[in-house]
Formats: C-alpha cells, structure tokens, sequence
C-alpha cells in the first residue's frame, strides 16, 4: 500500500527543528560558559535593578534544587527525552511543533551536557543556573530551563486548539472518531 504524501516525513519541519534545538543549546552553552568565566559562584550582579539579576549558582538537582541527591537519575530521564525526540522528529510535519520540540530538545541537551561533563562528575554534573527574576518566581535558572518552559507552553496551547502534529486543527466531530480508532489508523507509521 503506498503511502499518503502527509505520511512522507517534512524535510521543512525537521530544518526548524534542528535549528531551533541548536541555537537554544549554543545561547544556553554560551551563556553558562560567559557567566562560569566571569562570576564566582554565589555572586550577583544586578542588570535590571529588581526585575534582572545574575545570580551565579551550581544546582545539583531539579527545579528549586528539589532531589538534589538524585542527579544520576534526571541525566538518564533526559537522554531518554532526546533519545525520543530524535526518534519522534519524522511524524512532525508542522513548524509550529518543530519549534516545540526544537526547543524542548536544545533545553535538555543544555542541561544534560551540564550533568555529564560538569564537576563532580560524570553524570552527576551540577548544573549552571545564574538568571533571577525575584519579582517573578524564586528561582534561578538558565536558558536551558527557559527553553524547556516555553516549549511546555507552547505545548499546551497548540494541544488545547486541537493542532496535530500535521499543522491541521481537529474539528469537534473528528475527535471522537479519532479516539475510537486503532492508533496505527490515527498515526501516521
């Protein structure tokens, strides 16, 4: 059986992909490397009075240092994201979720190079965060994690409008149907 010309993979979908994913991780690895040469952990320098500041922190663990013991188990959980966003990246046929998954990709590969080849150690690298905003949240992060939360957001909203993967909007009447369907008629193979 042939295949539909939707099912062929979008060369244009995986050049934003790429490219997104790239240039989120070389600002992150560029950044973290400027501030890692001209800070000293623990300092701050205000940019923006109140709304920006640099705050130069190593962070073994997740958001807000939460599991700070279990650095070994977040760089297994991002390979395997980049390991599925790689194989995933051919069922993309929107530029819409290419920007999402570029971005969701160039984020973790940020801070998963942080946790291999960052002290201590392999795999249990800490990663470096230096961006406090305290009018907004207080937490310090990175352009790694600022990509990673865009792409959620991004996520959401395509989701909530009913964007596939395709570019097109499920209407109402072919959401039903589409549930009910085995997933090898829904996806694309």
């Amino acid at each position: 059986m042939a295949r539909s010309t939707s099912a062929k993979v979008s060369y244009r979908a995986l050049l934003v992909l790429a490219l997104v994913a790239c240039g989120g991780y070389a600002f992150d690895q560029l950044s973290k490397a400027l501030v890692v040469r001209t800070m000293t952990e623990g300092e701050t320098a205000r940019v923006l009075g109140d709304v920006l500041q640099l705050h130069f922190i190593r962070n073994p663990g997740a958001a807000f240092s939460f599991a700070t013991g279990l650095t070994w188990v977040f760089s297994l959980i991002a390979a395997g994201v980049v390991v599925f966003i790689v194989v995933f990246a051919r069922r993309i046929r929107s530029t819409r979720w290419a920007l999402v998954f570029g971005l969701l990709l160039g984020g973790v590969l940020g801070n998963l190079t942080d946790r291999l080849f960052r002290e201590p150690s392999f795999g249990m690298g800490h990663v470096v965060d230096f961006i406090y905003t305290p009018w907004m949240m207080p937490a310090i992060y990175n352009i790694a994690d600022s990509c990673i939360v865009v792409s959620m957001v991004l996520f959401m909203l395509l989701t909530l409008r009913g964007i596939g993967l395709d570019g097109r909007r499920t209407s109402a009447a072919e959401a039903p149907a589409a549930a009910d369907a085995p997933a090898s008629l829904v996806t694309p193979n």
